[in-house]
């Protein structure tokens, strides 16, 4: 099965450090300002959803949800993760082309 082009951008921007997982560390970096671009699972909690809605529509971030933890976890190389943060405009900017 083909991987889609969100799928494999998103490993190579992990394989650059220009991501950050986790929930508490992208709510981080969203208040420093440092993260462009917030990927969220679709099977998320309903709190962590409104959290990341609000603290993105607060700071003026993009936020889009997609697959579910275990697709996110794989398309970094990593367990199964909810939260993703862009942190390169570059990466940001063609992942929401592609999304």
């Amino acid at each position: 099965m083909k991987q889609p082009q969100w799928f494999s951008l998103l490993g190579l921007a992990a394989r650059a450090r220009k991501l950050v997982t986790g929930e508490e560390l992208v709510v981080k970096d969203i208040r420093k300002k440092n993260v462009h671009l917030v990927i969220v699972a679709n099977d998320a909690s309903d709190l962590t959803k409104k959290k990341l809605q609000d603290k993105c529509k607060f700071y003026n971030v993009t936020l889009k949800f997609v697959a579910d933890r275990q697709e996110l976890g794989m398309a970094i190389g990593k367990h199964e993760r909810v939260v993703i943060g862009v942190t390169d405009q570059g990466f940001a900017q063609k992942l929401l082309s592609i999304l």
